[in-house]
Protein backbone atom coordinates (compact mmCIF):
# COMPACT_ATOMS: atom_id res chain seq x y z
CA UNK A 1 0.00 0.00 0.00
CA UNK A 2 1.46 3.13 -0.77
CA UNK A 3 1.41 6.08 1.75
CA UNK A 4 3.01 9.63 1.92
CA UNK A 5 6.01 7.67 4.40
CA UNK A 6 8.81 6.49 2.66
CA UNK A 7 9.09 2.80 2.46
CA UNK A 8 11.59 0.88 4.67
CA UNK A 9 13.28 0.00 1.22
CA UNK A 10 13.69 3.74 0.35
CA UNK A 11 14.61 4.95 3.72
CA UNK A 12 17.77 2.61 3.23
CA UNK A 13 18.48 4.57 -0.11
CA UNK A 14 18.55 7.81 2.09
CA UNK A 15 22.15 7.89 2.97
CA UNK A 16 21.02 8.82 6.87
CA UNK A 17 23.82 8.12 9.46
CA UNK A 18 22.01 5.48 11.49
CA UNK A 19 18.00 4.80 11.62
CA UNK A 20 16.00 2.29 13.99
CA UNK A 21 12.98 0.34 13.23
CA UNK A 22 9.08 1.75 12.60
CA UNK A 23 10.43 5.03 11.57
CA UNK A 24 8.02 7.07 8.66
CA UNK A 25 9.84 9.85 7.35
CA UNK A 26 7.30 11.97 4.74
CA UNK A 27 8.69 11.96 0.97
CA UNK A 28 7.61 15.49 1.30
CA UNK A 29 10.60 15.92 4.29
CA UNK A 30 13.78 17.66 3.26
CA UNK A 31 17.43 16.79 4.46
CA UNK A 32 20.85 18.47 3.88
CA UNK A 33 24.13 16.62 4.91
CA UNK A 34 21.93 13.95 5.52
CA UNK A 35 24.85 11.56 6.42
CA UNK A 36 25.33 13.21 9.61
CA UNK A 37 21.37 12.48 11.06
CA UNK A 38 20.45 9.46 13.42
CA UNK A 39 17.03 8.10 14.11
CA UNK A 40 15.99 5.76 16.71
CA UNK A 41 12.98 3.85 16.68
CA UNK A 42 9.11 4.66 16.47
CA UNK A 43 9.91 8.10 15.34
CA UNK A 44 7.98 9.99 12.81
CA UNK A 45 9.15 13.16 10.42
CA UNK A 46 5.97 15.28 9.11
CA UNK A 47 5.60 17.05 5.79
CA UNK A 48 7.35 19.99 5.02
CA UNK A 49 10.54 19.47 7.91
CA UNK A 50 14.06 20.91 6.98
CA UNK A 51 16.59 19.05 8.75
CA UNK A 52 20.22 19.93 8.42
CA UNK A 53 23.42 19.42 9.40
CA UNK A 54 24.25 17.14 12.93
CA UNK A 55 21.15 15.91 14.26
CA UNK A 56 20.57 12.94 16.05
CA UNK A 57 16.93 12.11 17.22
CA UNK A 58 16.29 9.27 19.82
CA UNK A 59 13.18 6.58 19.99
CA UNK A 60 9.43 7.90 20.52
CA UNK A 61 10.22 11.21 18.83
CA UNK A 62 7.52 13.23 16.55
CA UNK A 63 8.62 16.34 14.68
CA UNK A 64 5.69 17.34 13.37
CA UNK A 65 4.78 19.53 10.08
CA UNK A 66 6.97 22.30 8.83
CA UNK A 67 9.41 22.15 11.94
CA UNK A 68 12.94 23.41 11.24
CA UNK A 69 16.18 21.69 12.49
CA UNK A 70 19.27 23.85 11.28
CA UNK A 71 22.19 21.77 13.03
CA UNK A 72 24.87 23.53 12.12
CA UNK A 73 26.62 22.90 15.83
CA UNK A 74 24.70 19.86 16.70
CA UNK A 75 20.69 19.08 17.99
CA UNK A 76 19.84 16.69 20.37
CA UNK A 77 16.60 15.43 20.36
CA UNK A 78 16.01 12.60 22.94
CA UNK A 79 13.46 9.98 23.74
CA UNK A 80 9.68 10.76 23.84
CA UNK A 81 10.06 14.47 23.13
CA UNK A 82 8.24 16.02 20.22
CA UNK A 83 8.40 19.47 18.30
CA UNK A 84 4.87 20.59 17.47
CA UNK A 85 3.94 22.06 13.90
CA UNK A 86 6.33 25.11 12.64
CA UNK A 87 9.09 25.09 15.27
CA UNK A 88 12.21 26.11 14.17
CA UNK A 89 15.80 25.07 15.92
CA UNK A 90 19.15 26.86 15.36
CA UNK A 91 22.10 25.72 16.46
CA UNK A 92 23.83 28.50 15.21
CA UNK A 93 23.54 31.80 13.97
CA UNK A 94 25.05 34.72 12.30
CA UNK A 95 26.07 37.73 14.57
CA UNK A 96 23.54 40.45 13.84
CA UNK A 97 25.73 43.33 15.49
CA UNK A 98 25.99 45.18 12.27
CA UNK A 99 30.09 44.04 12.60
CA UNK A 100 29.65 41.05 9.91
CA UNK A 101 28.03 40.53 7.22
CA UNK A 102 25.49 37.73 7.21
CA UNK A 103 24.10 34.37 5.18
CA UNK A 104 25.05 31.58 3.28
CA UNK A 105 26.62 33.07 0.08
CA UNK A 106 28.92 35.32 2.05
CA UNK A 107 32.64 34.44 2.50
CA UNK A 108 33.14 32.48 5.67
CA UNK A 109 36.07 35.29 6.48
CA UNK A 110 33.45 38.35 6.34
CA UNK A 111 30.78 36.55 8.82
CA UNK A 112 30.61 35.68 12.42
CA UNK A 113 28.77 32.79 13.00
CA UNK A 114 27.77 32.29 16.96
CA UNK A 115 26.19 29.17 18.77
CA UNK A 116 26.47 25.77 19.99
CA UNK A 117 24.76 22.71 20.49
CA UNK A 118 20.94 22.57 21.44
CA UNK A 119 19.49 19.70 23.70
CA UNK A 120 16.31 18.73 24.20
CA UNK A 121 16.29 16.00 26.85
CA UNK A 122 13.37 13.38 27.52
CA UNK A 123 9.69 14.06 27.51
CA UNK A 124 10.39 17.79 26.21
CA UNK A 125 7.66 19.00 24.35
CA UNK A 126 7.89 22.21 22.56
CA UNK A 127 4.49 23.66 21.36
CA UNK A 128 3.58 25.41 17.90
CA UNK A 129 5.36 28.14 16.61
CA UNK A 130 8.43 28.25 19.22
CA UNK A 131 12.01 29.65 18.21
CA UNK A 132 14.90 27.73 20.10
CA UNK A 133 18.28 30.30 19.68
CA UNK A 134 21.98 28.45 19.99
CA UNK A 135 23.43 26.57 22.95
CA UNK A 136 20.34 25.94 24.80
CA UNK A 137 19.48 22.80 27.07
CA UNK A 138 15.65 22.24 27.61
CA UNK A 139 15.77 19.79 30.74
CA UNK A 140 13.93 16.67 31.22
CA UNK A 141 10.27 16.86 31.07
CA UNK A 142 10.29 20.61 30.45
CA UNK A 143 6.77 21.80 28.14
CA UNK A 144 6.95 24.81 26.35
CA UNK A 145 3.52 26.96 25.18
CA UNK A 146 3.08 27.77 21.79
CA UNK A 147 4.88 30.83 20.03
CA UNK A 148 7.64 31.10 22.28
CA UNK A 149 11.08 32.04 22.50
CA UNK A 150 13.96 30.10 23.97
CA UNK A 151 17.34 31.52 24.52
CA UNK A 152 18.42 30.08 27.52
CA UNK A 153 18.60 26.62 29.21
CA UNK A 154 15.30 25.72 30.87
CA UNK A 155 14.63 23.42 34.66
CA UNK A 156 13.37 20.24 34.23
CA UNK A 157 9.99 19.37 34.83
CA UNK A 158 8.44 22.48 34.31
CA UNK A 159 5.98 24.63 32.01
CA UNK A 160 7.16 27.20 30.23
CA UNK A 161 6.13 30.21 27.81
CA UNK A 162 6.47 33.64 26.26
CA UNK A 163 8.76 36.11 24.58
CA UNK A 164 11.23 35.00 25.95
CA UNK A 165 10.21 31.79 27.48
CA UNK A 166 9.02 32.27 31.27
CA UNK A 167 8.66 29.90 34.16
CA UNK A 168 5.11 29.17 34.40
CA UNK A 169 4.15 25.76 36.92
CA UNK A 170 5.98 22.71 37.39
CA UNK A 171 4.77 20.24 34.75
CA UNK A 172 3.63 16.42 36.41
CA UNK A 173 5.66 13.43 35.78
CA UNK A 174 2.63 10.87 35.31
CA UNK A 175 4.47 10.43 31.95
CA UNK A 176 7.10 8.39 33.75
CA UNK A 177 5.00 5.64 34.58
CA UNK A 178 3.15 5.70 31.36
CA UNK A 179 6.89 5.01 29.44
CA UNK A 180 7.53 2.50 31.42
CA UNK A 181 4.53 0.83 29.94
CA UNK A 182 5.96 -2.00 26.73
CA UNK A 183 6.62 -0.78 23.45
CA UNK A 184 3.95 -2.20 21.54
CA UNK A 185 1.12 -1.52 23.95
CA UNK A 186 2.57 2.61 23.87
CA UNK A 187 2.76 2.78 20.61
CA UNK A 188 -0.45 3.87 18.92
CA UNK A 189 -2.13 0.98 16.84
CA UNK A 190 -3.69 3.60 14.12
CA UNK A 191 -0.24 3.40 12.53
CA UNK A 192 0.32 -0.70 12.97
CA UNK A 193 -0.42 -0.54 9.02
CA UNK A 194 2.64 1.84 8.30
CA UNK A 195 4.84 0.11 10.62
CA UNK A 196 7.88 -1.59 8.12
CA UNK A 197 9.13 -5.17 8.14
Amino acid sequence: METSFYSEEQLKGLGLKEYGHHVLISRKASFYYIENISIGNHVRIDDFCILSGNIQIGSFVHISAGTLLYGQSSISINDYAGLSPHCVVFSASDDFSGEYLIGPLINQKYRHLVGGPVILNRYVQIGAGCVILPNVIINEGVAVGSMSLIKKSLKEWSIYAGIPAKFIKTRSKKILEISKISNDDVCNPMYNFLKHK
